[in-house]
């Protein structure tokens, strides 16, 4: 009896943990995205809060249903969300639209641009210093597969264009110091100023973070694939878990010198319950 009743403890905890991580995978939130080339599933991140609540919303509200696929690129990214795309004339060129307001940079160091990752597209360049999203337009990566050779020479471009422009910033603080030398004509103290520059900097470098693919990373870019040069410039909120064949289908189709696929590529986005 006491062996029966142990055994009838051990199938009910088996079925409470079982239970339990049933109820963790159903509060995952997933959002179906239909096209005439089949459906693509995403999942959104927690981590992301703010992007997470916008894509819901903006499904939830139909935002999105009808607009297109308006820029696609083979070996990089499928990309979408721009409301000026609805009923847009054939060839016009699109990719400015938005709802008028941006979502604060979310970025998880643990979430990449791996193939299928979902991520939010934004305005590149000074206009935009804090990488601030655009509030509906997203892309999902595709991207290739990089050999590891390759990716130590990314990592050290990489490593590079982060050298100087820390160098520049060093400089660009000691501006007026050195505008106070050339109004003087000093050339020389100018050239003893920039020395102890370089040499500070030469010093400050040495303890400064560098970049580098982590092994979680590494094993996905040189198997799956994907666009390491977007990390930490782009938020990823989210990836593909069903339809990786419908994205490269999409990714596949001829498109004009825009990138805006000679057919239109409709978009029904609704989220999963």
């Amino acid at each position: 009896m006491k062996k029966f009743a142990v055994l009838v403890f051990i199938l009910l905890a088996g079925l409470g943990i079982s239970c339990s991580h049933a109820n963790k995978a159903s509060k995952e939130t997933r959002v179906l995205i239909k096209t005439d080339f089949g459906n693509i599933t995403v999942k959104l991140f927690d981590e992301t809060p703010e992007h997470k609540k916008n894509f819901l919303k903006l499904a939830e509200e139909g935002y999105y249903n009808g607009l297109l696929f308006h820029r696609v690129m083979q070996n990089f990214m499928i990309q979408g969300g721009d409301p000026d795309s609805k009923n847009a004339a054939p060839g016009a060129r699109l990719g400015a639209g938005n709802p008028g307001y941006t979502i604060p940079a979310e970025f998880v160091p643990t979430y990449f641009h791996k193939k299928g990752a979902l991520a939010a597209a934004r305005t590149g360049g000074p206009s935009n210093p804090e990488k601030r999203s655009s509030g509906s337009q997203f892309y999902i990566v595709q991207g290739e597969v990089f050999t590891p050779g390759k990716l130590d020479t990314m990592e050290m471009m990489m490593n590079s264009r982060t050298k100087n422009q820390f160098f520049q910033d060093q400089f660009k603080a000691s501006s007026e110091q050195l505008d106070e030398f050339r109004k003087n004509n000093d050339q020389a103290g100018f050239n003893v100023c920039v020395a102890e520059i370089r040499a500070k900097a030469d010093s400050l470098w040495t303890t400064h973070n560098k970049q580098s693919f982590t092994p979680e990373q590494r094993e996905a870019y040189t198997t799956i694939g994907g666009y390491p040069s977007l990390d930490a410039e782009y938020t990823v909120f989210g990836e593909v878990v069903e339809g990786l064949d419908v994205l490269d289908k999409i990714a596949a189709v001829e498109t004009d010198p825009n990138n805006r696929p000679k057919s239109d590529i409709k978009m029904e986005v609704e989220v999963v319950k």
